[in-house]
């Protein structure tokens, strides 16, 4: 969308304004929105963003945006000390709201995320049946990685919905804050929000398995400690969801094999090896129409030979032609980014230049083109 969108012409900053600037980024289908001191309020639609057709925020205009949703009154009286802060809200029946407060050359900025009342389905998002299977998984480690604003928390909310509406079972979330409110359908769904229901992860993670749970989804895996309390709660029969921010699978094994010092990443490996039931990593990649975006992933289904590789009996890269192999009819659901790709393209969901954009390697997708 290369046009301005338009936002009514505003006065004095309200509430009802701010209201009606976050409608109109819902119904555009937008991620995210940039409120930043003399500038025009962008949102972030097929990961570009398109400034609003109104006019130039204000430094007071953002001041007044701030003191809205800074709803604790020592954080308002205390404003002009406040240099960042995370907070989220609800708006009744639209959204969830989750936004960072900071300040850069001597400005105030503000970015909203906006997350959907309605947890999508996996067959909403267009995902492959394979996660359907993953979600099923009763034990193990599954992890869902990539950059940030890739939509791991969504892929993520469509699994543990999945669960919820097929299985009574606890499941028990640890996230830094909150993002998809799960209602209460087959299973008991337990969400702790760091900061606000819990001091930490790690104190979070020790006290769910003594909470007796089914399910375990982390927020982030985000230091050795929360690895190890992971790879306990997968061996002791629970499964846990968490995320990454890493690109692949193959780098997603060795950032968590690296996080430990020398002496120690043999006895991960083992555990990794034997607990980790597969990895799905994802990009955002505009569709054809240019409206909304398609979801490219690399599915990584652990197997005996992807378990050789973690475990040192195999070179870890042979990960990438495993993953290859698992592709397509008599496969085991595993799909590297470039087969995924080349799907999305011959399926006309994204164009071929969007298409060896995202493509490992151009010269290899252009050479596939040719032969099909």
């Amino acid at each position: 969308m290369n046009e301005d969108l338009e936002l009514g012409g505003i006065m004095a900053f309200t509430k009802q304004n701010l209201m009606s600037l976050i409608k109109v980024a819902v119904d555009n289908n937008a991620s995210d929105i940039h409120i930043r001191s003399g500038e025009k309020p962008c949102l972030r639609l097929s990961g570009e963003l398109i400034p609003i057709q109104t006019k130039v925020f204000s430094p007071e205009d953002v001041l007044e945006i701030s003191k809205i949703v800074l709803v604790k009154n020592e954080l308002i009286e205390n404003i002009e000390n406040l240099n960042e802060y995370d907070g989220g809200f609800a708006i009744q029946g639209l959204c969830r709201i989750r936004y960072n407060f900071f300040r850069y050359d001597k400005k105030i900025g503000l970015i909203f995320r906006i997350v959907k009342n309605v947890i999508p389905s996996l067959k909403d998002l267009g995902l492959p049946s394979v996660l359907g299977r993953m979600a099923n998984e009763r034990r193990g480690l599954i992890l869902v990685t990539g950059p940030t604003g890739s939509g791991k928390s969504t892929t993520l909310a469509a699994m543990i919905n999945q669960i919820n509406e097929t299985r009574t079972c606890h499941i028990i979330t640890v996230e830094d804050p909150v993002e998809y409110l799960h209602p209460q359908k087959k299973s008991r769904v337990t969400q702790r929000e760091v900061g606000k229901d819990t001091a930490n992860f790690t104190i979070a993670l020790r006290q769910a398995l003594r909470q007796d749970p089914d399910v375990i989804l982390i927020g982030e895996m985000r230091d050795p400690e929360t690895i190890q309390i992971a790879l306990k709660a997968a061996e002791t029969g629970h499964t846990v969801f968490s995320t990454v921010h890493t690109t692949n699978a193959l780098t997603t094994i060795g950032r968590i094999i690296s996080m430990f010092p020398p002496e120690e990443q043999q006895d991960v490996r083992k555990r990794l090896a034997t607990n980790l039931m597969g990895t799905i990593s994802q990009r955002m990649l505009k569709k054809t129409t240019g409206k909304g975006v398609a979801i490219a992933q690399e599915i990584m289904v652990a197997g005996p030979g992807i378990r050789e590789c973690i475990e040192g009996s195999e070179p870890l890269e042979r990960i990438v032609d495993i993953i290859q192999e698992g592709f397509g009819p008599g496969g085991n659901g595993s799909q590297s980014f470039d087969q995924h790709i080349m799907w999305l393209f011959e399926n006309k969901i994204i164009d071929k230049a969007t298409a060896l954009d995202a493509a490992t390697s151009q010269a290899d997708f252009m050479q596939k083109l040719q032969f099909d």
